[in-house]
């Protein structure tokens, strides 16, 4: 008995290699926009969200600030961390980081928020869309406080990453992840 000869191979790729390829090119190209549209419009999605996380980066810094104008003996503790949320907000502004020092703005705010908050006044928020926190009296619950800022940020990013196409998805990604790092070395040691 006698096998029938072998289906002739073909040559080249098949069609639904090729539109496979063609539609993963599409996706590629359109994951990697800055976002932006002609002229710099800051309408899309992509563009809200990136303005979304440099404000509440900016709030964050601010509450940073207004602890250490509390608390200075916080300084060594927390001021790298300071200095981290200062190039996240600058990654997502497209802008330097500011330093501590080289922000004078930053700082003369946060001496203000600090100096009310010895007095019962209010310092600034994490979140630009709530009413501001007072900075707690002792530096273990500011450092909590901080903590608590920092989670709630990073859950807020990591929930976003969803909506926002792939170089800004990463960012918020590597941002989300340094925010729980840092709240869990805010409360290091309080356990």
């Amino acid at each position: 008995m006698s096998y029938p000869p072998p289906p002739r191979a073909r040559s080249g790729p098949r069609r639904r290699t090729l539109l496979a390829s063609a539609a993963g090119a599409a996706v590629l190209i359109a994951g990697c926009t800055s976002g932006t549209g002609p002229d710099g419009d800051t309408s899309s999605p992509s563009a809200r969200a990136r303005k979304r996380a440099a404000a509440d980066s900016t709030a964050l810094l601010a509450r940073y600030d207004a602890v250490l104008a509390a608390h200075p003996g916080l300084d060594q503790r927390i001021a790298p961390l300071r200095a981290a949320v200062a190039a996240h907000a600058a990654a997502f502004d497209g802008k330097a980081a500011p330093s501590a020092s080289a922000s004078p703005s930053a700082g003369a705010s946060a001496a203000a928020g600090g100096d009310d908050a010895k007095h019962g006044g209010k310092a600034a928020s994490a979140d630009p869309g709530t009413s501001p926190d007072p900075v707690p009296a002792t530096e273990k619950d500011a450092r909590a406080w901080l903590a608590a800022a920092e989670r709630t940020l990073a859950d807020r990013r990591a929930r976003a990453l969803l909506d926002v196409p792939g170089e800004l998805a990463r960012l918020m990604a590597s941002v989300a992840a340094a925010g729980a790092a840092h709240a869990f070395v805010l409360t290091e040691g309080d356990k």
